[in-house]
């Protein structure tokens, strides 16, 4: 028996052991306190693969431990792999404990063996006395990186700092091979040793962790002081609610009736009227038809966003442009209707404005719809910009002027951001293109076909299935996960700017007479940092004999400066739309331009960046994510 005692006593002591060396020394509770986008991990998003948007987060999110664990043990990765496999579990478990999202995420998107400290990843460092060693106690990174950064210009200088210190890591290396982990390490660094706010901070995760949190509507002292106002007005906000109630139901009911009459009348063939609460007008299929020739060839003029377009002529003589939808993005009829109430009451300068719609009924059971905007007369953009290109007669186009292009820019901008902070709920284009900025009379730009893009509440990402876009200017982030934010215009705005600058288009599929694809953000980017910026201006604006006081050198490069930024693979560096306007009117300095356009924590880090990451794709292994 005393043998038996003691075989179970070693037998317990030995669980007790193991399960204090299994012990993850990070406090992983962040996990589930941060408010990351967890939708990105529903369902079966993240299949198998583990360079989906879900894994890229988790990624980011493991990141945060990781600097922990650098601050706690001066360690830049787990001592061993049962460390790492304890780390990994406890991960898990917070993730089972949120709502929704699949099972086994951590063992499908990691191998425990990549945030293993070895001294072959990096320079031979494994701790920050190593790191001190080879870099010194003080240096660029540790001035560059210690303030917020959520500041878009101290997230630049970091970044720049960044890039410099992990070419001082590879040089001593020798390897060009661990230039991924030396970049890694840097984050590392950065989060858990440098700033001051610590890595689980806003500007810490968007900027160095590319770990897009959903904003909060306060801080958690403004949560209880509006905690405590509600509950004093509760009692008065339940009596006003009460008188209230029946006026509303009232009022509902009236304006129901009312509109299920309208639509009646315009179903029954009457005289176009007004709808209700908007300035849009309901005509009728008819009338369209007389007006563009039964939709005749003649009379069509391009193909725009989700359908063809015709020139039409009222019978008042007003010269109108028919979209006659062949892509309905529309379930019912209810969503259609809404969505002309929306956009027929946004009035801007450098909106193409709505007249009217219409909506009947098909051969096959389905609706024909129709939207009727003012005509433009000086066609789009790109008929304009590309020199070369004919218009319908066959005649050459004449090319924009210097100040022709940059009230056009200016214009796009205000356009821009009347849909982005004007108005509320915010319109997000999502399809911001050469074609898509019509030019009146005057040749002032005008932003078209927003009218069937989606509303976006303030503040928030949309992730959608549907990418709707142009090959060229669609933002990263939009274009390989669908992520839409108001970033994803930004981008494209910066390549449509680059385009009036340099007079080429976005995509180049025969650059210089290769076979390789070109973007201009790459492009341009490549020769400003080269300190050739003059290179990238369309040589049509520097031809001899222009006078400089008409087209200031200066002022152009600032222009293509902002649309480099704007279209900044990286969403923390890009600027809103706002900013952007300020940098281009000079009201505000524009940033240095990064080193080079690859964010901290995307996985795609290529010595060679002839092409985004939109058009190369990703191609990495999960032991190579984080080492």
């Amino acid at each position: 028996m005393k043998w038996v005692l003691v075989i179970l006593i070693l037998i317990v002591c030995s669980i007790f052991v193991t399960t204090n060396a299994m012990e993850c020394p990070v406090d992983l509770e962040y996990i589930v306190k941060l408010p990351w986008n967890t939708s990105l991990c529903h369902g079966n998003s993240s299949g198998n693969d583990p360079r989906t948007s879900c894994c890229q987060t988790l990624l980011s999110l493991m990141g945060i431990a990781l600097a922990h664990n650098l601050k706690q043990t001066s360690l830049f990765g787990f001592r061993d792999n049962q460390t790492s496999l304890s780390c990994l579990s406890e991960f898990q478990s917070k993730l089972d404990s949120m709502s929704s999202l699949s099972p086994n995420l951590t063992s499908t998107c990691f191998d425990p063996a990549q945030f293993v400290i070895t001294p072959d990843v990096c320079a031979g460092i494994v701790s920050t006395r190593n790191w001190t060693d080879e870099l010194g106690s003080n240096n660029s990174l540790d001035q560059a990186c210690q303030s917020d950064l959520s500041d878009l210009t101290a997230c630049d200088t970091c970044y720049t700092a960044g890039t410099r210190i992990q070419n001082q890591l590879i040089s001593i290396d020798g390897n060009t091979s661990h230039a991924r982990s030396c970049f890694y390490f840097t984050i590392l660094y950065v989060a858990g040793i440098i700033n001051k706010f610590g890595p689980e901070n806003v500007g810490t995760t968007s900027c160095v962790f590319q770990l897009q949190l959903i904003p909060t509507t306060g801080s958690h002292n403004e949560s209880h002081l509006k905690l405590h106002l509600g509950l004093i007005g509760g009692a008065a906000a339940v009596f006003i609610v009460v008188c209230f109630l029946g006026l509303y139901f009232w009022y509902y009911k009236r304006q129901q009736n009312k509109r299920n009459r309208m639509e009646f009348d315009a179903s029954q063939g009457s005289r176009p009227r007004m709808r209700p609460n908007t300035g849009a007008i309901w005509f009728k299929i008819e009338d369209l038809e007389r007006a563009t020739n039964n939709f005749s060839q003649k009379n069509f003029i391009g193909r725009g966003g989700f359908g063809m377009v015709y020139k039409g002529t009222l019978p008042d003589g007003t010269v109108v442009a028919v979209k006659r939808i062949t892509e309905p993005n529309f379930e019912r009829d209810s969503d259609f209707q809404n969505e002309v109430e929306i956009i027929s009451n946004l009035r801007h300068r450098n909106l193409v404005p709505l007249k009217g719609c219409c909506m009947v009924d098909d051969d096959y059971g389905g609706k024909q719809r129709y939207l009727i905007y003012e005509y433009m007369v000086n066609g789009n953009l790109d008929d304009h910009l590309f020199w070369g290109s004919a218009n319908q007669s066959g005649a050459l186009r004449k090319t924009l002027t210097w100040p022709q292009r940059k009230c056009i820019i200016l214009d796009v901008a205000k356009g821009l951001a009347y849909l982005h902070h004007g108005i509320k709920p915010a319109i997000y284009h999502r399809d911001i293109k050469a074609t898509n900025i019509l030019l009146d009379s005057e040749m002032r730009a005008r932003v078209a076909d927003f009218g069937l893009a989606k509303e976006i509440k303030e503040g928030q990402s949309h992730l959608t299935t549907r990418v709707a876009g142009t090959h060229g200017y669609l933002a990263p982030e939009y274009a390989l996960y669908g992520q839409l934010t108001e970033k994803s215009d930004v981008y494209s705005f910066g390549v449509v700017v680059l385009e009036i600058m340099c007079g080429r288009r976005a995509l180049d599929l025969s650059a210089l007479g290769s076979s390789t694809t070109v973007l201009i953000t790459d492009w341009a980017w490549c020769l400003v940092k080269e300190g050739r910026s003059e290179e990238v201006l369309d040589s049509l604006l520097l031809r001899e004999g222009d006078n400089l006081e008409l087209n200031p050198r200066g002022i152009m490069e600032r222009f293509v400066r902002v649309g480099i930024l704007c279209a900044h693979v990286m969403v923390a560096l890009r600027p809103t739309i706002s900013d952007a306007l300020k940098m281009l009117e000079g009201d505000i300095e524009v940033p240095q331009i990064p080193d080079r356009p690859m964010p901290f924590g995307h996985p795609s880090f290529h010595r060679d960046y002839s092409i985004s990451p939109v058009l190369s794709g990703l191609h990495l292994n999960s032991g190579e994510m984080l080492r």
